[in-house]
């Protein structure tokens, strides 16, 4: 941020006394220098512990070097694109920090995808590899022909932590299958099929070569909806996801500081194929040298209150929906909260209501930021040190500009509402092969127009008032009506649908699809069932309903505001 930048910027007086203005986000070549001197800073400390089992930060350094060795002996190269289709669990971790090693970039894939949603995203990718958990390498096999994959990676539960083999610990059981199919070679294009532990044996006899990286190189490619609901590939460098580890660092760590040097201990019940739980939980945490205490399954809730039980945490990310559970449960309030300095909410707004009740509890105030796939993620966030909830998403982070502007481009007074949109070194370098939609949300003086409009107080305090998209957001996850509607439209039996989000008293907004019948035989389970088919579980319609006709504009766009309007549920 420039100086000129900054004599424009009131929220820098309402900075916390020890949180900068600006973060030097220069002194690392790439994510992995970043990482690797942290792991060997740290090596002796435990950077995980899932089900009881725990891993170093020695330990996630020596396999995920083995791992990156054997992704090279497999002929991956800098900047081949390698998928990752897995849970929360310390894998992860390794297969994160091998992909980077290798010089490759890592693509998320959400392990609950449906066979439809995963071959968009390997073929838009163009990934060569992908690492899945076996107990969802039945959608695998279903698409794994269809796309470029040579090489597929199994992971078992139990893979190197001494846990039960096989374990499956009530994680989406509804979605398991008793065990992986079997991949019999030879399938079109694809070469090896391995099993987790074979490759890090067989890495550990192997060379791993360095790869020289630069700020500039791709590290993750982070699909998301965009402006449109076509899912593409935010595509993030290494400068730009050091930048928002540095930049979240200086925000967090005078609060966490207060608990002295002590090894502190983050609950990681975010996902960590979405970008916030990926760079706040592992990689800043990893820098800090945190415990990541892994929740594979955050719906499990007395599993969940069990696991917290044994540990005094420190800092706790999480969606609304999630504080509201926990903060409802009665066991949950009888737990140590003594030790609890940072509840940081997002993704979707936290309600009043459940953060005045989590403050009783806890006595740690949740703290609302804001971000996107494209911001690596985080751009605002409140002051940790407050108290009182404001129902704002806060002040820009560290070296990051927020400007409210109109459709013209024009800056919004305060006070005024506008889109908000964001510029720093955190902002992506465009969608992946679409610059078609990158030209749409970059403006010329380097601002991402996030498409949610909000307001800024003469503070430089930000409050959001309403999306321009028709995105829903369902227990922050972003759901795009166009993807659900041409789908849908598919199906033999229907004319024509609309999707639109409806308030939802546990997911914050649910989705309801309004269908006009081509067949009249068709009813709601036909439809439903089909959604089982194509979508993950928070993209299905809660809601259906047949109608004769939709409201239309005078050149045909159906108006799904007045479908919103009409339907409180």
């Amino acid at each position: 941020m420039s100086t000129a930048a900054l004599s424009h910027a009131p929220w820098l007086q309402h900075y916390p006394p020890s949180v900068p203005a600006t973060v030097r986000t220069d002194g690392y070549t790439s994510l992995v220098a970043l990482l690797e001197e942290a792991w060997r800073q740290h090596a002796s400390r435990d950077a995980s512990d899932c089900m009881g089992a725990r891993m170093t930060f020695g330990q996630v350094d020596e396999r995920s070097r083995d791992l990156a060795a054997w992704l090279q002996a497999k002929g991956l190269r800098k900047g081949d694109r390698v998928a990752v289709m897995m849970p929360n669990l310390p894998q992860y971790m390794v297969v994160m920090g091998a992909i980077l090693r290798a010089g490759c970039v890592v693509v998320n894939v959400n392990p609950l995808y449906t066979a439809r949603e995963l071959v968009h995203q390997l073929k838009d990718s163009d990934a060569q590899a992908i690492i899945v958990l076996e107990n969802f390498a039945h959608t695998l096999a279903e698409v794994v022909t269809q796309t470029s994959v040579k090489h597929v990676l199994l992971c078992a539960m139990g893979d190197q932590l001494g846990l039960v083999k096989g374990m499956v610990v009530n994680f989406a059981v509804r979605h398991l299958k008793k065990m992986v199919p079997e991949f019999r070679l030879p399938l079109d294009g694809v070469r090896t099929v391995t099993r987790f532990n074979k490759a890090l044996a067989e890495g550990g006899s192997l060379n791993y070569k360095p790869v020289p990286l630069t700020p500039d190189d791709v590290a993750f490619l982070q699909y998301t909806g965009g402006t449109t609901g076509v899912s593409k590939g935010a595509t993030l460098l290494h400068r730009n996801v050091v930048a928002n580890i540095l930049q979240s660092e200086a925000w967090f760590k005078p609060m966490l500081d207060k608990l002295g040097d002590k090894q502190l201990t983050v609950v990681c019940a975010l996902p960590l194929y979405h970008i916030y739980a990926l760079t706040i939980c592992y990689m800043m945490g990893a820098r800090l040298g945190m415990l990541n205490l892994l929740i594979p399954n955050p719906r499990d809730l007395p599993g969940l209150i069990n696991t917290l039980s044994r540990h005094k945490v420190n800092m706790f990310p999480a969606v609304n929906t999630l504080f509201n559970a926990l903060a409802n449960d009665p066991a949950f309030a009888r737990l140590d909260f003594s030790e609890l300095v940072v509840s940081n909410g997002g993704g979707m707004a936290v309600q009043q209501a459940t953060a005045e009740k989590w403050l009783k509890i806890t006595g740690c105030p949740v703290v609302e930021g804001y971000g996107l796939s494209e911001t690596s993620p985080v751009a605002t966030s409140n002051r940790l040190d407050v108290r009182e909830f404001s129902g704002n998403i806060g002040v820009p982070i560290p070296s990051t500009e927020i400007a409210i502007r109109d459709d013209d481009g024009r800056d919004m007074p305060a006070g005024e509402p506008g889109e908000i949109c964001i510029r720093g070194p955190q902002v992506m370098a465009g969608y992946w092969n679409r610059p078609d939609e990158t030209a749409k949300v970059m403006t010329p003086d380097g601002y991402f127009k996030s498409g949610d409009v909000g307001i800024m107080d003469e503070r430089g305090y930000v409050k959001i008032v309403d999306r321009k998209k028709d995105m829903i957001l369902v227990s922050g996850f972003n759901v795009y009506p166009n993807e659900i509607e041409q789908v849908v439209n598919l199906h033999p039996g229907v004319l024509e649908c609309a999707a639109v989000g409806v308030p939802d008293e546990k997911s914050g907004e649910a989705v309801k699809l309004f269908v006009v019948r081509k067949d009249p035989a068709l009813d709601e389970d036909d439809i439903a069932a089909y959604c089982r088919e194509n979508f993950t579980g928070y993209k299905r319609p809660k809601f259906i309903e047949f109608r004769d006709e939709l409201p239309k504009s005078n050149v045909g766009k159906v108006l799904r505001r007045e479908l919103r309007v009409a339907s409180p549920a």
